[in-house]
């Protein structure tokens, strides 16, 4: 366990977030501490997924997200509210269980401001962390208030970015 935890919060337009969540993961795992991270709003196959199994559970991954993209105006938005509200149910578990040291909620806030998390149980996570556990928040669109709780707070910010030249996800960049 990490002697005094705090919480992370990556937010922004920019890509980077979910990249500074896994490497602080790897350099956990390389202390010698374990780690536990949960996807909102992904069930794509990502490559981390196969890197993370190499890892001889160290570090754990589960996706409560559908395989589709969740749009605003998307006509499953209850099934995707479902898997949301399951991801954070476990998320809830995990945190109260002590048996990790870092625990990544990976596009949490992106949920968030899809509304399929309310602004309220995101606060009451980063609230009830455990002292000797290191929370970490992703997702765009992190509001003030989340933003004054956590302990630490990057904003990753697009300034230019290939995707707008019709550059498609690449395998073990993007995916």
């Amino acid at each position: 366990m990490v002697s005094q935890g705090f919480t992370h919060l990556y937010t922004g337009s920019g890509k980077g977030k979910t990249t500074a969540a896994l490497g602080l993961a790897l350099r956990a795992t390389g202390a010698g501490l374990n780690s536990f991270i949960i996807q909102f709003m992904k069930g794509q196959h990502y490559s981390e997924l196969e890197a993370i199994k190499k890892l001889d559970g160290k570090i754990i991954i589960e996706q409560w997200g559908d395989k589709r993209f969740c749009e605003e105006k998307d006509k499953n938005l209850e099934h995707h509210l479902k898997l949301a509200l399951q991801g954070l149910a476990r998320a809830k578990e995990v945190l109260v269980s002590k048996r990790f040291s870092i625990i990544i909620l990976d596009e949490i806030i992106t949920a968030c401001l899809f509304k399929l998390i309310s602004e309220e149980e995101i606060l009451s996570l980063i609230k009830n962390r455990p002292e000797k556990v290191e929370l970490i928040l992703t997702g765009r669109g992190a509001t003030p208030k989340m933003i004054e709780q956590a302990d630490l707070v990057t904003e990753m910010k697009e300034i230019k970015h290939y995707f707008q030249k019709g550059q498609i996800a690449r395998k073990g960049i993007e995916s």
